[in-house]
């Protein structure tokens, strides 16, 4: 079943707490570093310029945000339930990122699907750039990203 979500209990609070501390917390929407109106922990969808949020609002649009990239990452997934659960985070943090269809034509879902999960977690780096240019904070984010996803790699049953 490729609907389904793993972002519950513990591994949704690995989520959250992961991606939300790569994304930051902004109440007031604002312009990322290339200029699309931004807000809350790095929601870009229908989002407007003077738009306001509370936190309250903002971890329900995270948790929201994250389960939708989810679907889309699961569905170019020949066996998504097969990822340990600290890779998936890292993929579903990565997905939420860079968007769910550049994870789906990445090297990253090739890799993974063809069984190289090590392959996919370095494939995953390569997302280090916005505007044309390697960002440290995407380069030290994707680092992060490999670390997790090598975590789970440990657990990992070819």
């Amino acid at each position: 079943m490729r609907n389904k979500t793993r972002l519950v209990g513990g591994v949704a609070a690995l989520a959250i707490t992961f991606v939300g501390a790569w994304e930051g917390l902004r109440l007031a929407a604002y312009r990322d570093i290339v200029g699309v109106p931004t807000i809350c922990y790095g929601e870009t969808r229908g989002v407007k310029l003077g738009d306001q949020h509370t936190r309250a609002e903002c971890d329900a649009m995270l948790l929201a945000s994250l389960k939708r990239h989810e679907a889309g990452m699961r569905k170019c997934l020949k066996a998504p339930d097969r990822i340990p659960n600290k890779s998936y985070v890292a993929f579903v943090s990565l997905t939420y990122n860079i968007g769910t269809g550049a994870f789906c034509r990445s090297t990253a879902t090739r890799r993974l699907n063809a069984g190289d999960l090590e392959g996919a977690c370095e494939a995953a780096t390569w997302f280090n750039r916005a505007g044309g240019r390697v960002v440290k904070g995407l380069h030290n984010r994707r680092s992060a990203e490999y670390r997790l996803c090598m975590e789970g790699a440990g657990e990992w049953e070819r």
